[in-house]
C-alpha cells in the first residue's frame, strides 16, 4: 500500500503574494478575532524524532523555536485574565512538549487555572521521562487534562515509514501506559495514509485500540482527528472573500477566528503571537507580542489556510 500522498501540481508563483488581493483580482479572505478562546503554546520545535513530512520541520536539531518558559506561558494566561478574553483552552504543541524542561510546571499553571488543557505528544520517551509528575497532575486534576497523541497509521509499517523504524510501538507502549492509568485520550492521524477512506481508516484504528485496551472513540472526529497533508508547493485555489457564500462556509468556523498561538524564536528577546499553529515561520503571520496586538484580523494568504483550514475543514483545537 502507496501511503504517500498523490503528486500535486506545482503552485502557480502568481498566488499568495499579496494579503489583500489574489492573482485573479479578488479581494482576499481575511478572518476577524471573534473571541479568544484557545491559546496554543509551542514548547519548541526541538523532538526526539524527525518525521518524514513534519509541518514544523521538528527534529532533535532544529531549535528554530526555543524552549519558552514557564514564566513566559504565565505572562499571556495573566493577560488573558487581566483583559477578562473568553479563554477556556490551551493547548501545547513542540516538536515534542514533554522535552521542555519547564512542561509540567506549564501544564501545572493552565489546569490550576481552570483552563481546559491539551497536550499533543508521540508518547515515546519524553513523555515516559516525566511519568511520575504526569500521573501527579492526571490524580489532582483528571479529565481537565487531554493527551492527544499523534498516530499516524494503525498499521506499524506506514506509521514507521513516516516516524521510523521502532515507532510505533514505542507510541502503542505510551497509548497504554495512559489507557491503564485513566488519563483522557485523543488521537491524530493522517487522512492521506487512509488512502480516501476515512471509515475503514477509523474503523481500522477501532480495532487496534481494542485488541490494546485503548479508550478512544474512533467515530469522533475530535478524539479521533484525521489531519489532511500540508504541501505549501501544491496548487490550491486562493479564498478569496466570495469564497464564504460559494463554499458555504462561515469565517467564523476558522482557528484563526477564536485561536492564537505563542511561539519562542530562537535568540528572541521575548515571545510573539502567530496566528495559527501552522504557520511558525512566515512573518506575515507574527501578529504581536501580547494578545491585544495580535487580536488584529488575519488574511488567508499561504496555501495552507486554503488546503488545510477552509478546503480540508480541519482545526487543531477541540
Amino acid at each position: 500500500m502507496n501511503h504517500q500522498p498523490s503528486q500535486k501540481p506545482a503552485i502557480n508563483p502568481l498566488k499568495f503574494c499579496d494579503p489583500y488581493v489574489t492573482a485573479k483580482g479578488e479581494a482576499r479572505a481575511q478572518v476577524a478575532l471573534m473571541a479568544l478562546e484557545t491559546l496554543w503554546i509551542n514548547t519548541g520545535t526541538l523532538c526526539n524524532i524527525t518525521c518524514a513530512n513534519c509541518y514544523i520541520e521538528s527534529s532533535p536539531r532544529n531549535d528554530a523555536l526555543s524552549y519558552i518558559s514557564a514564566a513566559e506561558v504565565a505572562a499571556f494566561l495573566n493577560e488573558a485574565a487581566a483583559s477578562h478574553l473568553p479563554l477556556r483552552d490551551v493547548g501545547f504543541t513542540g516538536g515534542e512538549p514533554f522535552m521542555n524542561p519547564e512542561f509540567l510546571v506549564m501544564l501545572e499553571d493552565t489546569l490550576r487555572r481552570g483552563l481546559r488543557t491539551l497536550a499533543l505528544t508521540n508518547a515515546m520517551k519524553p513523555m515516559m521521562n516525566q511519568a511520575t509528575g504526569l500521573l501527579a497532575l492526571q490524580e489532582k486534576y483528571g479529565d481537565g487534562l487531554t493527551l492527544r497523541v499523534s498516530l499516524d497509521h494503525p498499521d506499524a509499517a506506514i506509521h514507521d515509514a513516516e516516524r521510523g523504524a521502532g515507532s510505533f510501538e514505542r507510541t502503542l507502549e505510551g497509548l497504554r501506559f495512559l489507557a491503564e492509568h485513566g488519563f483522557r485520550l485523543h488521537i491524530a492521524g493522517r487522512a492521506a495514509f487512509g488512502a480516501g477512506d476515512d471509515a475503514k481508516l477509523r474503523a481500522d484504528f477501532a480495532a487496534l485500540f481494542a485488541a490494546h485496551g485503548i479508550p478512544v472513540n474512533t467515530a469522533d472526529p475530535v478524539a479521533m482527528m484525521l489531519f489532511p497533508e500540508m504541501d505549501a508547493t501544491a496548487d490550491v485555489p486562493e479564498i478569496s472573500t466570495a469564497c464564504w457564500g460559494i463554499l458555504d462556509k462561515s469565517p467564523d468556523s476558522l482557528m484563526c477566528a477564536s485561536a492564537r498561538m505563542v511561539v519562542k524564536r530562537k535568540g528572541a528577546a521575548r515571545p510573539a503571537v502567530l496566528a495559527c499553529t501552522l504557520l511558525a515561520y512566515d512573518p506575515q503571520f507574527e501578529l504581536g507580542a501580547t494578545l491585544a496586538e495580535a487580536s488584529r484580523p488575519v488574511a488567508l494568504n499561504h496555501p495552507h489556510c486554503a488546503k488545510f483550514c477552509v478546503l480540508g475543514g480541519a482545526t487543531c483545537s477541540r
